[in-house]
């Protein structure tokens, strides 16, 4: 997950203010405005989101339902993202792919996707065409053909999907394994694209289950951001989603409990079409709503990877040349998530030598002085991204959803960034302490199925 996203987006003016500050300054000295939004909920309950921009004559409509690979039923992995794919057939009154019509036709454009906490829809075209992809997402969401040939169909892209994206990729099995190994209960550990034996498993009943379970108003956030006028956007959303019922039944939630790790695992995965041998390190970290602790993981993963300065790629890359990508990052969820570390290794080279080198630069980065300088470099970077980000209608509104869904409070639009500016060299090191180098770890060493000598998969404890 990215960084919760919070600051408004007159972001210009703020980018050109970062860019005339000096490096050590930059993130800390940015004075960001507030971005002004507007929030509701229909009796059917229904939230709604919307911020008016009018820089440019487009408006970006974005449909969040509050269900991902997490909610997929037991013994249905990649359930949310069949779903997804579903999404974009038939209803009583629009023919299949109508919406690529309705976007694309008029200079705009569509998609979705899946993640483990939620799933989203968006689409962002000329403004005067707002009224009628507020009609299609509610007739989406009310009126969808849930039938045996639309559901075929899309069961066997999303299997092709898995074939090229985890099978033929030659890293793709090592990035599908990380989830599955680094949560012992909770669903977090089934990938978002499922496997391909749980997809044949499913049947049409299954499918509409889901549907009436998840795909209802008070299970979904309607989110508009642009050029639009708020008096006749309410008037349409209360004319085309104020109808649609909100079911008696309740919805159900996840309710596991992560375990503590009590011991540090090793996991052995072979695959015939990697090149070279790679090694990925997990920990456990705390849920998106403990702001404090994950907006200073961000920062710390920023530390370790990002660019071609940072700490990870000037060691393993530069200096010891035992690989040749290297990488970080604070997985945010709504749940427990994940602090990870990975390395694909150079030619010649085995994972223990990289293992070693991510594990020595990490407690480097958790116990010694870090430098202003680079701290500020770390946290600008992190911080131009977002304003980045927010020049667009598409832009705001996943703003608004990311801090809405995943941080749990709209608010955080605009307090993340702010929290963001004030991280310490001293907020570091406490969570790479608390949550890395003082806990208990995963690894993963990813083979050529050629170099293999050990059985596919072991665990071994401290």
């Amino acid at each position: 997950m990215r960084l919760l996203r919070p600051a408004p987006l007159l972001a210009s003016l703020v980018l050109l203010a970062a860019m005339a500050l000096p490096a050590p300054a930059a993130a800390a000295d940015l004075d960001i405005p507030q971005l002004h939004y507007q929030q509701r909920t229909l009796p059917n309950g229904l939230q709604v989101l919307s911020v008016e921009d009018h820089g440019s004559p487009n408006v970006a409509v974005q449909m969040w339902y509050h269900v991902g690979s997490k909610d997929d039923p037991k013994g249905r992995s990649g359930f949310a993202h069949l779903f997804e794919h579903l999404m974009f057939k038939s209803t009583r009154h629009m023919q299949a792919e109508q919406m690529d019509r309705l976007t694309e036709d008029v200079g705009g454009a569509n998609n979705a996707t899946t993640g483990d906490d939620v799933t989203n829809y968006f689409e962002v075209v000329p403004s005067n065409h707002l009224q009628t992809l507020l009609w299609a997402e509610a007739e989406r969401l009310s009126s969808l053909n849930v039938d045996e040939p639309n559901f075929k169909s899309e069961r066997a892209v999303v299997e092709e999907e898995y074939r090229q994206s985890v099978l033929a990729n030659p890293y793709g099995k090592l990035f599908n394994a990380i989830d599955p190994n680094s949560y012992a209960v909770h669903p977090y550990r089934r990938p978002t694209i499922g496997s391909i034996e749980d997809l044949e498993a499913a049947s049409l009943p299954d499918v509409i289950d889901f549907h009436r379970t998840f795909y209802r108003p008070d299970n979904a956030t309607l989110i508009v951001a642009g050029d639009f006028d708020p008096k006749q956007l309410d008037a349409w959303v209360d004319q085309y989603f104020g109808w649609i019922p909100k079911p008696a039944t309740p919805i159900p939630r996840v309710t596991a409990t992560e375990p503590k790790r009590r011991k540090n695992r090793r996991v052995t995965i072979t695959a015939a079409t990697a090149p070279l041998p790679a090694v990925a390190l997990s920990w456990l970290i705390p849920p998106a709503s403990d702001s404090a602790d994950t907006i200073a993981l961000q920062v710390a993963a920023a530390l370790l990877a990002r660019g071609d300065a940072s700490r990870l790629y000037q060691a393993l890359v530069y200096r010891h040349q035992v690989a040749r990508e290297v990488d970080a990052e604070a997985d945010v969820r709504v749940g427990p998530g994940l602090f990870l570390a990975y390395a694909i290794l150079a030619s010649g080279h085995a994972p223990e030598e990289a293992e070693k080198l991510l594990h020595e630069e990490i407690i480097w980065l958790a116990t010694q002085p870090i430098p202003a300088d680079e701290l500020e470099r770390a946290k600008t970077l992190l911080l131009t991204d977002e304003l980045k980000q927010r020049q667009t209608a598409q832009g705001l509104a996943f703003a608004l959803g990311q801090a809405a869904l995943i941080g749990g409070d709209v608010a955080r639009a605009n307090t993340d960034l702010a929290a963001l500016q004030k991280v310490t060299a001293k907020d570091v090191h406490r969570v790479l302490q608390k949550y890395v180098t003082g806990a208990y770890h995963v690894t993963i060493d990813y083979l050529p199925a050629a170099k293999a000598g050990q059985p596919s998969s072991g665990e071994s404890s401290k």
